[in-house]
């Protein structure tokens, strides 16, 4: 009797011991999966070999301690990654004035926007950024001299933008933040493409000046499919960065002129077709920050959010309710810079103020929507094609002059509030907590049949 005892009480033991254990693993189970799975993916693990878009194989042993970005959206995305401590040098201008250059190095030639060659070697970097738009012979010249340089491919669509990011990761040993910043794009938009669906789209023209604009093939045509309207010059068959005639766009009649500007205050130089279309006519002007449209970097985002702002209202006020609900903090950025470059939180809520520190209307543009080698459009700038990823400057003037070819320096100012907010999974997770767990019933109910069993059989005995 007293061995059966023993082995009844070892087995209640058993019972209670192990079933909350159990119950605690599966329920985490699915949480904890997801979370390593997002984790694994934004881990930079080293040695890395990445074939760049010259067909260098370019090979870091080890995160790099010095970096240099030679164009302004290399130093946008080192900034919105959160790398920018190990960024030793970058341009220094218009550009890149929304970002704190500190007692960093520049590396453009002063009052131009080429690659001081000497300056780069002299830092000793670990890893050079060359944005498509880099001269090639700048990027030889540095090769030449034993430095390391990755030459990025050009960015077609946003996909290419996102690439940026994650490659740029990759190359400074920020994954992670590369990860939250990619995330943080992909939020944003996804809100707007649901507030979007079904909405008319509108024809709109994007204006660069001097009679040039972008058609298929370049990321401000996927900026502006992106934001609800279509494409006057991809509608036209124009690919890449072109001149487009004022009879073609007096003959297509677009309800909506988009252009990059420094001051959304001045008034846009454009040609004369443009001025006699329905668009001027009716004021549907749309300034975005020529940075924001020009730089193939995360601003992009803000870019598509201004023109979504003004052409569809409606549709941007739903997907800021939209960004609202779901809290708007997951992947998220917390480096982004406000139109006044100072950090903001980009989490959630509205778009910032409209930028308003970019090139003056002089300014030759940088990482532009050129188009064609050492042209020269009619603002008298000179103006690349970064449609040949061998053959690109960062020359290229928007219509006002101001660097065209970046989207942005400065991130939307979103609400701070965002940040406060909570999180749903969160909330969850507390009410779980003051309920009683399933193992613990389950080791109850076990024991209780134990004892049960145990009675009937002390009474046989």
């Amino acid at each position: 009797m007293r061995k059966l005892l023993t082995i009844l009480l070892a087995a209640f033991l058993i019972a209670s011991v192990a079933a909350p254990p159990v119950a605690a693993g599966a329920a985490g189970a699915s949480g904890a999966t997801g979370a390593s799975a997002a984790q694994a993916e934004a881990t930079c693990e080293y040695p890395v070999e990445l074939t760049d878009a010259t067909g260098e194989d370019v090979t870091l042993d080890e995160p790099p301690e010095r970096v240099v970005a030679l164009q302004a959206s290399d130093a946008q995305t080192v900034f919105e990654i959160g790398a920018e401590e190990s960024l030793v040098g970058m341009p220094i201008n218009d550009f890149t004035s929304h970002h704190d250059a500190g007692n960093r190095t520049n590396v453009a030639v002063e009052g131009q926007q080429n690659v001081d060659v000497e300056t780069v070697v002299d830092l000793e970097p670990d890893v050079v950024l060359a944005a498509n738009v880099t001269a090639p012979e700048d990027v030889e010249q540095l090769r030449e001299a034993g430095v390391t340089v990755y030459h990025f491919e050009t960015a077609e669509d946003l996909t290419d933008v996102r690439e940026n990011v994650q490659r740029t990761g990759e190359l400074t040993g920020a994954c992670e933040g590369a990860q939250e910043r990619i995330d943080w794009m992909d939020e944003r938009l996804g809100a707007l493409e649901t507030a979007l669906e079904g909405v008319e789209r509108p024809l709109a023209y994007w204006s660069m000046g001097g009679g040039y604009t972008a058609g298929n093939g370049t990321f401000q045509n996927a900026i502006l499919e992106t934001a609800g309207v279509e494409n006057l010059a991809a509608e036209a068959g124009i690919a890449g960065w072109q001149e487009i005639s004022n009879e073609v766009v007096i003959e297509e009649n677009p309800e909506w002129i988009v252009y990059g500007s420094a001051d959304p205050e001045m008034e846009p130089a454009l040609s004369e077709g443009a001025m006699e279309t329905t668009a001027y006519e009716e004021g549907n002007l749309v300034a975005v920050d020529s940075n924001a449209v020009s730089q193939p970097a995360p601003h992009v985002v803000t870019a598509i959010e201004t023109i979504v702002e003004a052409v569809h209202p409606e549709a941007y006020e739903e997907a800021q309710a939209i960004l609202e609900e779901g809290n708007g903090t997951e992947g998220a950025s917390e480096n982004a810079t406000d139109a006044n470059g100072t950090v903001a939180n980009a989490t959630n809520g509205s778009v910032g103020e409209e930028p308003n520190e970019t090139a003056d209307s002089n300014e030759t543009a940088n990482e532009s929507t050129g188009v064609g080698e050492n042209t020269t459009n009619e603002t008298g700038e000179n103006a690349t094609d970064e449609t040949d990823a061998d053959d690109e400057t960062e020359n290229a003037t928007d219509g006002n002059g101001t660097e065209a070819n970046a989207t942005g320096e400065n991130a939307t100012n979103d609400t701070d509030g965002a940040e406060n907010a909570t999180d749903p999974e969160e909330s969850a997770e507390s009410d779980d907590g003051d309920s009683i767990p399933v193992g613990i019933v389950a080791a109850v109910v076990a024991a209780i049949a134990v004892i049960a069993a145990a009675v009937v059989g002390f009474r046989r005995l």
